[in-house]
């Protein structure tokens, strides 16, 4: 339901009643200013809002490479590849 400014400030309790149901949209002079939402939906939207904040896994990798970084490690150690040919390292001649 919509409602303008001031039918919804003189029904202000019937506006509130109302969110229980459906959110509620507030206009003025035809725009839309405000939705008034039951406290219900706005806990489920601050859990969202965390959740979106949540790092991504490439800020999650920086996180990690900066904590290597501050110990003075530089990554994961890896050995070296042995299952495959690799021109770049085992040919002699691949940067002439």
């Amino acid at each position: 339901m919509t409602w303008n400014i001031a039918s919804a400030k003189q029904q202000f309790s019937e506006v509130v009643r109302l969110t229980a149901e459906e959110p509620q949209a507030i206009y003025n002079r035809d725009k839309p200013v405000a939705v008034l939402i039951s406290a219900q939906e706005y806990e489920e939207f601050k859990a969202w809002q965390a959740q979106k904040k949540r790092p991504t896994l490439a800020e999650q990798f920086d996180e990690i490479r900066a904590l290597l970084a501050a110990r003075g490690e530089d990554g994961i150690e890896l050995p070296p590849r042995t299952t495959r040919y690799n021109p770049m390292v085992d040919d002699p001649h691949y940067w002439d």
